[in-house]
């Protein structure tokens, strides 16, 4: 399957996250994105160095920018489980707009046509890097 690229629309798929009642939401993708302007962005894992020193503070330094141009929701997906996802979060307290999203078995990475095989780093089969906006 190749990649989605921009100008696809992008394939439903569900993700969990723990909302602001630190209750567990498994929701679909296109149900967080409709009517919105979203930027949905995917890194190989929780805890990893270059995305948790790079990517994602990235993203939150530049949230009010991006949503002062009209963004509404910033998604980060990762190949982890929703509990590590919120510990993840949870290092950023600084953050109050980008959302940690869960795909668990990697399945929604999959039907992006994204996933990225570590196994030969212990690390099982990710997804690639990736920024992208939604069309749902």
């Amino acid at each position: 399957m190749a990649p989605i690229t921009v100008g696809d629309v992008i394939p439903d798929g569900t993700v969990s996250y723990f909302d602001e009642q630190d209750q567990m939401q498994s929701v679909s993708v296109h149900s967080l994105a409709k009517g919105k302007k979203v930027i949905l962005f995917a890194v190989p894992g929780a805890f990893t160095p270059t995305c948790s020193t790079k990517h994602v503070p990235g993203f939150i330094e530049k949230a009010d920018e991006l949503k002062s141009k009209g963004v509404d929701e910033i998604l980060c997906i990762s190949v982890n489980d929703p509990f590590v996802m919120k510990a993840w979060a949870k290092t950023y307290p600084e953050n109050k707009h980008v959302k940690f999203l869960a795909d668990g078995a990697g399945k929604y990475t999959h039907s992006l046509g994204l996933e990225l095989d570590l196994s030969e780093k212990g690390l099982g089969v990710r997804s690639r890097r990736g920024v992208h906006g939604l069309r749902c």
